[in-house]
């Protein structure tokens, strides 16, 4: 596969020129506007932030990102869907709610926002997966899968499973379905913390293959022969007792999201951006954000997933720790030892790499790839 083009451009705005504006400029040196864009639905894949968390990229990003599509003769939407785990966003009208409070409805952002995989996270569609070892079909948003362009707005940061969450997971793991994200995340179907189960019987209700029964003591238990592992009584809880199985081996994890990565992208136009500030250790799936564990770098742009998020962990290879972050007091535990990789000192159980090497195996794109500055 032929070398990559990764563009990037940094954060300095003097007077008259803005960051939304910036990252306008580095999409079109970048090339997006070689899309057709001519009446496309096009969607705008990106994180909403959990509620509480303030490390997300702001809306007025998205909106930027929006209004070149629409100049361009697109018509953009913003999309995430549900998550697996308990919280804000694990149905689609307290997901939207979640979305508007952190600043994303379509008056601020000038397109609409949907929520890929519906009300409840079950509405998908299973699309076949050419060269995949770990699954046979991946389970992804309907409204994704619908869309005639697929663009993604990326916030690179920490992640204490993979590394770093950038465009391959933000494809991967943020366009599956509550199923999707199951697969990708669980070896095992979900569990009821007993101490929890109120036994109000929503979950059960919600179960299509009869494998939630309620004990005397009226708390549900789940036959793990019948359940099919589709998550959707994990939504229907409203006491989050019930819980996602044992979580997959991170290396796993990080396969199988490189191949939802590529049934996302597969067989239409696709564009990324992906965002390097605010360099939290966690995920902004959290209610909360950490310090940065490295400086801002800057905005990098590119046609190739693999390329930009390689692009981008060099760019914060070559950063030094932020003094007072977890990376700095994982560096300064009695032990430490040095992986010369600030993502695997922060997180030692990961190793980003594997997902960058088994997109690439797949043929999602490149790590090889040159560095244009805009």
């Amino acid at each position: 596969m032929e070398q990559a083009n990764v563009y990037f451009t940094d954060l300095r705005c003097r007077p008259g020129v803005s960051l939304p504006e910036k990252l306008q400029k580095l999409a079109r040196a970048a090339g997006m506007g070689e899309i057709d864009f001519t009446r496309k639905l096009t969607a705008i894949k990106m994180h909403f932030g959990e509620p509480g968390n303030l490390a997300f990229l702001r809306p007025n990003y998205a909106k930027a990102l929006a209004d070149l599509v629409k100049e361009l003769g697109g018509v953009p939407f913003l999309t995430d869907c549900n998550t697996l785990y308990p919280g804000r966003r694990k149905n689609a009208l307290e997901h939207l709610e979640a979305a508007y409070e952190n600043g994303f409805f379509p008056l601020a952002t000038g397109c609409q926002v949907l929520i890929g995989d519906g009300l409840r996270g079950d509405d998908d569609v299973e699309v076949p997966v050419e060269g995949a070892e770990h699954i046979r079909t991946a389970k992804i948003g309907k409204a994704i899968m619908e869309a005639d362009v697929v663009l993604t707005l990326n916030h690179f940061k920490g992640h204490e499973q993979t590394g770093f969450g950038g465009v391959l997971k933000n494809l991967g793991m943020g366009c599956g379905s509550r199923r999707g994200k199951m697969e990708q995340h669980a070896q095992g179907k979900p569990l009821v913390k007993q101490d929890r189960c109120v036994g109000c019987g929503r979950c059960a209700r919600q179960c299509a293959h009869g494998a939630i029964s309620f004990g005397e003591d009226g708390r549900a238990s789940i036959d793990h022969e019948k359940c099919v592992g589709c998550g959707r009584c994990i939504a229907a809880c409203s006491s989050d007792a019930v819980v996602p199985g044992q979580d997959s081996a991170a290396s796993e994890l990080s396969c199988r999201m490189a191949e939802y990565a590529k049934a996302v992208v597969a067989g239409r136009p696709h564009f990324h951006i992906s965002l390097v500030i605010d360099v939290s250790p966690y995920c902004d799936c959290h209610g909360e954000n950490d310090v940065p564990i490295l400086p801002d770098v800057g905005m990098f742009a590119s046609f190739d997933p693999v390329a930009l998020d390689q692009a981008c962990a060099d760019a914060c290879m070559r950063q030094q720790p932020m003094p007072g972050s977890h990376l700095d007091d994982m560096m300064h535990k009695p032990g430490f030892h040095d992986c010369h990789d600030h993502f695997t000192n922060s997180m030692p159980i990961t190793d980003w790499r594997v997902c960058l090497a088994h997109a690439e195996k797949l043929g999602v794109g490149t790590r090889s790839y040159q560095l244009m500055t805009v």
